[in-house]
């Protein structure tokens, strides 16, 4: 057997390294386009099934019905950011819900005191938050996993557990006589145009706020920074502590305007609303990766993987599907979005 020439090596090298690349290019634009265009093979579906889908009433429907869990989601966005994670969303949002109720049902507050509260809430939350990751060294899942069973049982005690209703009674025996004003109800009920809801304006503009001090602002470069390497960051003069406290403070405010938006939404204290809002913000936040191909936490992306998410359970509903696969199948979806992001990214590099 001969051995092969140089020429002949060089050859099948440049061969070798031509189909890696071209293997490589195919995988990058999988992962780069994969969810867009999974997102618009779900809309071609659904919109075959019933074709009512893509109906400017419906698509309202569904940005109006995703306009919450993206806000909140936008809150968890600036937590993975510098690599934590804030699973009391929902909870917060749940307790702002109830306290602008109370303020304004049973103090008889206005629009103002109860907006007030909520924001004083989610900042006051977001800083504990902060305080117990940064400062006493807790885990960020454990910190905020054991402030949501805390602000789920808070909520509950001023009422006795009972929702809030003008005329309810009080556990002292007083009566609530109080309500909501028409300025606090226009915030979840008015639409501009008679078509956008509020909410939806709501959601926009923080995505568009947040995704410009994320990516063009010193801070925002700096909280990536530290999610990449804290260690690295603290030794280039970053006040790593800071801007983590200060990620959980924006979540916590974010997930306090979720709250006022939904109360103003369904014009009561109901105790069982928000249940589903932290579940449905982690998997846009974590579908949000998937985006482009960005492979980091990102505002637009968080933004369109809610869309995403509004999408498909709309779609579902719209065919009937029974409420019991919904969860199976999102779950199923956040799987793939994850592998677009992490499996074949890894390809990729």
């Amino acid at each position: 057997m001969t051995d092969a020439t140089q020429p002949e090596l060089d050859a099948a090298r440049t061969e070798q390294r031509d189909a890696h690349h071209d293997g490589g290019g195919v995988t990058a634009a999988i992962v780069r386009y994969g969810l867009l265009g999974l997102l618009a093979a779900m809309i071609m579906f659904f919109t075959l099934m019933e074709p009512a889908f893509l109906s400017v009433r419906n698509l309202v429907i569904v940005l109006q019905s995703v306009s919450i869990v993206a806000i909140l989601a936008l809150g968890v966005t600036c937590t993975l950011v510098v690599g934590g994670f804030d699973l009391s969303i929902g909870a917060v949002a749940a307790t702002s819900l109830m306290a602008s109720s109370y303020v304004m049902v049973v103090f008889g507050g206005g629009t103002v005191e109860a907006v007030a509260a909520c924001i004083a809430l989610g900042l006051l939350v977001g800083l504990a938050n902060g305080l117990l990751i940064v400062k006493l060294r807790v885990p960020d899942l454990l910190a905020t996993l054991g402030m949501m069973f805390l602000l789920l049982g808070l909520q509950l005690v001023p009422t006795a557990g009972r929702s809030i209703a003008r005329g309810m009674t009080l556990p002292d025996g007083s009566t609530a006589d109080g309500s909501f004003t028409n300025a606090f109800l226009a915030l979840g009920r008015y639409r501009l145009f008679d078509i956008v809801p509020i909410s939806v304006v709501v959601m926009i503009a923080l995505a568009i706020l947040i995704s410009v001090f994320l990516g063009l602002t010193r801070y925002g470069r700096v909280m990536y920074a530290i999610g990449s390497n804290a260690q690295a960051a603290r030794l280039a003069g970053a006040a790593v502590e800071k801007y983590r406290i200060a990620a959980y403070m924006i979540s916590g405010v974010c997930a306090a305007i979720g709250g006022i938006l939904l109360a103003a939404r369904v014009g009561r204290g109901d105790v069982s609303s928000g249940n589903s809002l932290l579940l449905d913000a982690v998997a846009a936040a974590l579908i949000g990766f998937a985006v482009l191909g960005s492979g980091r936490p990102n505002a637009v992306g968080t933004a369109i993987g809610a869309l995403f998410v509004g999408l498909l359970l709309n779609g579902l509903t719209m065919m009937n599907a029974p409420y019991y696969t919904q969860d199976f199948i999102k779950g199923a979806v956040l799987v793939v979005a994850l592998m677009f992001t992490f499996g074949l990214s890894a390809r990729t590099r």
